[in-house]
């Protein structure tokens, strides 16, 4: 938060529109106009209430942010004066603390001189979220863009922040950031590479950083990222399963073979399935138990008394017995039936 944020008058001047909108616009029966120039003149409306949005919402940001801070040092200490604030306005808090967040980051964005106030006008609203998301490199960046009167949308903020992945990340070998830089690779094909690649551990970086430095082209890259996604899905399940903890199996010599198969997308597809099901199990087995907990203590508070709760906890004892059974379409013509067993009763 920056001590002396835009002056009112500021962020006016940044806004080419007026504040009560007055748009003349055009005519969708008058055949006489060419489409093109129908959705040009749509276009450029729209552009003009997309930036009214959001240096409107940038504002409701800054006051939410004082709401909460003032509540913060005179308030009850639970927030109950800002919680108030949003209810009457009818603000949840999520969308309170998304504005103030996209305050703070243009306060942020506009204090260290990243931004001109001016140059906000050529944001889209969800550019401008991006851009103060993305890594200070980008934010300069998208702001010099910004700054030369470029428009910028989320498709411009992307496309500089893939080439900035591309060109700055010491896990692409020269030869393929050769290539990005002649514009014969694009960097945003780069870009997943580069995030999946980082996932891994250096050990299995070589092998992908060999075949895509012999082939920097497209296919290649593409090929490399599916196999790097499916190499960190593998490892990262792999390393959650269990069952596997208590037999002698070589994962890395599994892989090896998976990769020499090209079977890795169903190798790494098994064990992620495989870790599901531990989980699936385990709480499966929580609930099981948090079931007959309640059950009983519900037959203790009741009694013939209670016909009707009696009748109810007679037709779920199926599923607090040892053996659950619970049918697998509407009809029960088809079940399934689990028998719960503690590693002490085995």
């Amino acid at each position: 938060m920056i001590a002396t944020p835009p002056s009112p008058e500021q962020i006016a001047a940044a806004l080419s529109a007026p504040v009560d909108f007055d748009f003349q616009l055009p005519d969708p029966e008058d055949e006489e106009i060419q489409e093109t120039d129908f959705q040009q003149q749509l276009d450029a409306i729209w552009k003009v209430c997309d930036r009214f949005d959001l240096q409107t919402d940038i504002w409701r940001g800054r006051i939410l942010r004082a709401i909460r801070d003032r509540e913060k040092k005179g308030g009850d200490g639970r927030g109950t004066g800002f919680l108030n604030w949003l209810k009457q306005r009818e603000i949840t808090k999520g969308q309170a603390y998304a504005l103030i967040q996209l305050a703070n980051s243009a306060d942020t964005l506009l204090a260290e001189g990243v931004l001109d106030p001016h140059a906000i006008n050529n944001f889209s609203k969800r550019a401008f979220v991006e851009t103060a998301k993305s890594a200070p490199e980008v934010q300069k960046l998208v702001s010099e863009a910004a700054q030369k009167g470029d428009r910028i949308t989320r498709r411009e903020v992307k496309q500089l922040s893939d080439e900035w992945t591309a060109m700055s990340s010491e896990l692409l070998p020269e030869e393929v950031k050769e290539k990005a830089a002649e514009g014969s690779l694009p960097p945003r094909h780069l870009s997943p590479l580069v995030k999946e690649m980082e996932k891994l551990p250096d050990i299995h970086l070589g092998a992908i950083q060999k075949e895509i430095a012999e082939s920097p082209d497209v296919d290649t890259v593409k090929y490399m990222t599916s196999s790097a996604r499916n190499l960190a899905k593998y490892l990262d399940a792999a390393a959650q399963v269990q069952t596997l903890k208590k037999f002698p199996v070589d994962m890395e010599m599994a892989l090896e073979e998976a990769l020499r198969l090209d079977c890795l997308n169903t190798a790494a597809d098994l064990v992620k399935g495989a870790t599901q099901l531990e989980q699936m199990v385990a709480k499966l087995y929580t609930t099981w138990k948090r079931l007959g907990s309640l059950s009983d203590r519900l037959y203790v508070d009741t009694g013939a008394s209670n016909p009707n709760l009696r009748s109810l906890l007679t037709c779920l004892e199926i599923l607090t017995n040892e053996v659950i059974e619970v049918p697998l379409d509407e009809v029960g013509e088809r079940s399934v039936r689990l028998r719960i067993m503690t590693e002490s009763e085995s």
